[in-house]
């Protein structure tokens, strides 16, 4: 069972998700009790390979209020654990052109706090409007068989 942290929304509007994976991520303490109070943002947060290692930047947890001295950085650097085959194919599908690495999920899985990445393509501004001309043509359709079905 999985219980959702936060999630970045705004990524589905903004980019085209091509393929997902699911990452651990490497934690203090205090970082996880904020977690389990649900207190983190993924917005404007991305994902990156260096040197062989996946590391999540800009991902915002809350400090721990009951936290001492070993409090955590709220924005620090943090290295997401994926396997050595996907860190290699994430090696080569980020040298690709346009092609990004973001988070769209924080969430724990069987107590373990873990983060879905998308492997994204930037939409121009013509994809989204296409995507919000289909989206209410599609909630006109419903609209017309539900009349439909009613008289």
């Amino acid at each position: 069972m999985e219980k959702v942290i936060c999630s970045n929304r705004k990524v589905y509007h903004e980019y085209e998700i091509l393929e997902t994976y699911e990452a651990g991520i490497s934690l203090k303490g205090t970082e996880v009790k904020s977690l389990r109070n649900n207190q983190a943002n993924l917005t404007d947060s991305l994902a990156r390979v260096e040197r062989g290692e996946v590391f999540l930047f800009n991902c915002h947890i809350n400090q721990y209020p009951f936290g001492n001295i070993q409090n955590h950085e709220p924005t620090r650097v943090r290295k997401l654990l994926l396997k050595r085959q996907e860190i290699n194919r994430l090696i080569g599908k980020t040298q690709e052109k346009g092609l990004t690495l973001i988070p769209l999920r924080l969430y724990f899985k069987k107590g373990k706090a873990k983060v879905e990445l998308g492997l994204a393509k930037g939409k121009r501004l013509y994809d989204k409007r296409e995507v919000i001309k289909k989206r209410e043509h599609d909630k006109e359709i419903r609209r017309t068989m539900k009349e439909a079905m009613k008289g």
